[in-house]
């Protein structure tokens, strides 16, 4: 019985991990392509000091720095930042631009998917019209769909874009809606992708002006000593640095309009600082998880326990004789322990195994996440579930190391007795 219960909660634990581990992959992927990179290199621009202007000048510099310092460099894309009106025939809203060249985008347009006309238009169909490959032709914008619901447009009409300038006066741009895209949590709900060609039209910037450069890693965990690495290297290359605040960029607008300086200072930033609105997501998965570890380890401890000292109980007299015949204390201390052990490594690996399993199962089924707000704060509509060998073995090597602890105090026990004592014991 307690092999079964230790199999069944080592199952439990190797799930509870591959979903938390899977929940994290998913939000940390679907956050870097839709928002941020590994390590950002941004910055901000002041012709005066009140400006708070999210943009950077001498691009290809910035570029052949982070190619030439950064090791395990996997790409890196351009994205314009901004901050715009859109306005349609029938409404406006404020939103973020984000300019990007859709041939550099590696995973946005699998991370993104196309909705179906009746998420956006009153008499809309389940057609999925657009194409966000159309994001590289002329004047052009995506939308999410409940952004084209508020502003009741299709794919195909046309709406216009103004933002103010550095100088003050503020510049129109008519695009046309090439793409709508399904909705991913609050992110859509302030972000949209248009041509980089677009933004620089709109705010009549250069070709070496960009918003940030983001830098993907082979290894994202490399993110804070890429961000470390770079920032000499840039202030050697004659850029002038900000602080570095844990912060995303659009949080910054206000005290860099308050700091008396003008030009351009760049602001490295890491993923983690861009999701800081997600960040409390991460720490309760984290929290979650590490509570019902030790749920999971205390249930399997007290049940080791009360088994061990029944098991010493009934072999009380077994125990006496062994002892009488010449089996000195250690042996009597190590064949208890050895029994745990040997319970903990069968029955913790049948219960890995089968969590393993059941695992893979589930990821590979794209089972869909029922629950609105769950997908919001997933940003992603797919139960992603990530299994780590390392985990697993983690969780069998635990849980045997548990089960010997647990059997300690009790195997010391019957280590102490008396033969003669041992032999007599009734009950």
């Amino acid at each position: 019985m307690i092999g079964a219960a230790l199999a069944l909660v080592t199952m439990f634990l190797v799930l509870l991990m591959s979903l938390s581990q899977g929940l994290y992959d998913t939000i940390v992927r679907s956050s870097t392509t839709l928002l941020s990179g590994h390590v950002n290199v941004g910055g901000f621009y002041k012709a005066k000091a009140t400006d708070s202007n999210p943009m950077i000048t001498r691009r290809d510099e910035v570029r052949t720095i982070v190619e030439r310092e950064v090791a395990g460099l996997k790409y890196m894309v351009d994205r314009q930042r901004g901050f715009a009106t859109i306005t349609s025939d029938t409404d406006s809203l404020q939103s973020v631009l984000a300019g990007i060249d859709i041939h550099q985008e590696q995973r946005l347009a699998t991370q993104l998917r196309l909705a179906p006309r009746r998420s956006y238009l009153k008499d809309g169909d389940d057609r999925v019209t657009g194409d966000p490959e159309r994001l590289a032709d002329g004047d052009a914008i995506m939308l999410f769909s409940g952004q084209a619901a508020r502003l009741a447009v299709d794919v195909g009409e046309r709406i216009t874009l103004s933002a103010q300038l550095i100088d003050g006066t503020v510049n129109t741009v008519d695009a046309e809606v090439v793409a709508i895209a399904e909705d991913v949590g609050f992110l859509s709900s302030w972000n949209t992708f248009v041509n980089q060609a677009t933004v620089r039209k709109l705010y009549q910037l250069n070709e070496q002006t960009t918003g940030a450069v983001m830098i993907y890693l082979d290894d994202p965990g490399r993110a804070d000593d890429v961000m470390k690495t770079l920032r000499p290297k840039l202030a050697d290359a004659g850029f002038e640095l900000l602080d570095h605040a844990p912060q995303p960029f659009w949080a910054k607008f206000d005290v860099v309009a308050g700091e008396d300086w003008t030009g351009l200072r760049l602001d490295l930033t890491t993923w983690r600082d861009e999701i800081a609105p997600l960040r409390w997501t991460l720490s309760a998965v984290e929290t979650v998880s590490g509570a019902l570890v030790l749920v999971l380890t205390v249930i399997i401890v007290v049940g080791i326990m009360n088994t061990m000292w029944i098991s010493v109980r009934e072999r009380t007299n077994e125990v006496g004789t062994l002892r009488a015949i010449g089996m000195g204390r250690r042996e009597v201390l190590l064949m208890f322990l050895l029994e745990a052990l040997m319970l903990g490594v069968v029955f913790a690996s049948l219960g890995a195994g089968v969590g393993a399993g059941i695992a893979l199962l589930i990821d590979s089924a794209s089972v869909q996440v029922p629950i609105e707000a769950m997908r919001a704060v997933l940003l992603s509509d797919v139960l992603h579930l990530v299994l780590e060998p390392l985990q697993v073995l983690m969780a069998v090597l635990g849980f045997t190391a548990i089960t010997a602890l647990a059997a300690l105090w009790p195997a010391a026990r019957a280590a102490r007795m008396q033969p003669v004592t041992a032999i007599h014991h009734v009950g």
